[in-house]
């Protein structure tokens, strides 16, 4: 083992694959896939480029991949700019060597080596990998015990023997090595018309560079069939976090002298009237505003000006469901509307049902997820005044995201 040096890593990223196994797909091969809404490999990038250790990342991409690669590259959330690409080659182990050369003169130490379709590589194994090398390790390579019972098949399809799986381990990626020797060995291999070795850590063996062997980790699974893409999505999206945004919205009309008001659509008598260009009504204007809010559609004076004449006298259930469309059309679900109204007269109880009962078919919800409260001001202020209503309404609505 060398003694500990400056740490200074490159990474090459593999996906210049064209994924066979995996089937063909409108989405391209297997790493540009959608895996719980974004490519396999943003999933993989986002790992890397946010590890705390400082790389510099060079992906290796097939020449026709270019457009499906600057999507990828644009959904990391951290240092996509930083994210190199160059063609690879009709191998894995050119394309890996043709990712090692681009790396060449940058003044790394070492270099990690990973597969574009090992999206599950966390930074804990980052960590490991990296902790090896600084140990003084010329290379490093995460495995997994073998579990199963390994059998060695026979010409004529039968069991030929059992082999012993003590010391047997499963290979993995990021396999890692001082920068200079695995390049050198590359190198070899290659003018050496080599072009059977099946990983990084075999080229290493071949060259006579020691393999220390790390601890890997059974997430780090490499999506290799349809069905391991399917599943990596299915655990994905079960694990993500729900997109559920609450908007709010508040009103108010002044109170003249009239014969009735409308609240939530409904006529009241009453000895005044709310003033406004169209009904007035100050409850439903409020939850517009607080849908609206939820999917940053601006509020309802930009989608109904009040200086427009058509506008005048309107019944405002057009608003309401004119911001529950909007809502639809971004991919949302409204789950709850919640209206506090601020009057001292008239009283809202004995129309509290018929009000919950509009906003459940204003809005295409259930009665149960539709409330209407309503409260005085003890006298307090413009509406302790009777001078006018306000209304609050909240308005609740579940986003469904990108598209698996």
């Amino acid at each position: 083992m060398q003694a500990k040096e400056q740490f200074s890593c490159g990474v090459v990223i593999v996906a210049a694959g064209r994924g066979e196994r995996a089937g063909s797909h409108v989405d391209g091969p297997k790493q540009y896939r959608a895996i719980g809404g974004l490519p396999v490999i943003t999933h993989t990038l986002e790992t890397f480029s946010t590890w705390e250790q400082d790389t510099v990342i060079v992906v290796v991409i097939h020449p026709d991949d270019e457009a499906l690669f600057e999507n990828a590259r644009g959904l990391v959330s951290k240092n996509a700019e930083t994210i190199r690409f160059v063609h690879g080659g009709p191998t894995r182990q050119l394309s890996v060597l043709a990712g090692l050369k681009a790396l060449e003169g940058s003044g790394i130490t070492h270099v990690m080596i990973h597969d574009a379709v090992r999206p599950f590589v966390d930074h804990a194994l980052l960590d490991r990998c990296h902790a090896a090398l600084m140990d003084g390790a010329e290379a490093a390579l995460p495995v997994t015990a073998v579990a199963d019972t390994l059998k060695r098949g026979a010409p004529d399809g039968t069991v030929a023997e059992t082999v012993p799986r003590a010391g047997l381990f499963a290979a993995q990626t990021p396999q890692c090595f001082r920068f200079a020797p695995i390049l050198s060995a590359h190198e070899e291999a290659a003018s050496s018309g080599r072009s059977d070795f099946t990983d990084d850590a075999s080229i290493a063996e071949w060259a006579s560079i020691p393999v220390a062997l790390i601890e890997g980790s059974a997430d780090n699974v490499k999506l290799t069939i349809k069905r391991d893409i399917a599943m990596a999505n299915e655990k994905l999206s079960r694990n993500a976090l729900p997109d559920v945004r609450t908007g709010n919205g508040y009103d108010v009309h002044q109170l003249v002298e009239g014969t009735g008001v409308t609240l939530c659509g409904i006529f009241i008598l009453h000895d005044q009237t709310l003033l406004g260009h169209s009904d007035a009504d100050v409850a439903l204007h409020a939850l517009t505003d607080a849908l609206l809010a939820t999917c940053g559609a601006g509020d309802i004076g930009d989608h109904f000006p009040p200086s427009d004449p058509q506008w005048k006298g309107a019944p405002s259930r057009i608003f309401l469901e004119h911001a529950a469309k909007i809502v639809r059309d971004n991919g949302g679900t409204i789950m709850n509307a919640d209206i506090s109204l601020i009057a001292e007269a008239p009283k809202v109880g004995p129309y509290r049902q018929a009000m919950r009962e509009n906003l459940a078919s204003m809005l295409g919800i259930s009665l149960d997820r539709c409330s209407v409260k309503a409260t005085t001001n003890e006298t307090i202020g413009f509406v302790g005044r009777r001078e006018g209503i306000a209304a609050i309404a909240t308005a609740t609505v579940v986003y469904g995201g990108r598209d698996a």
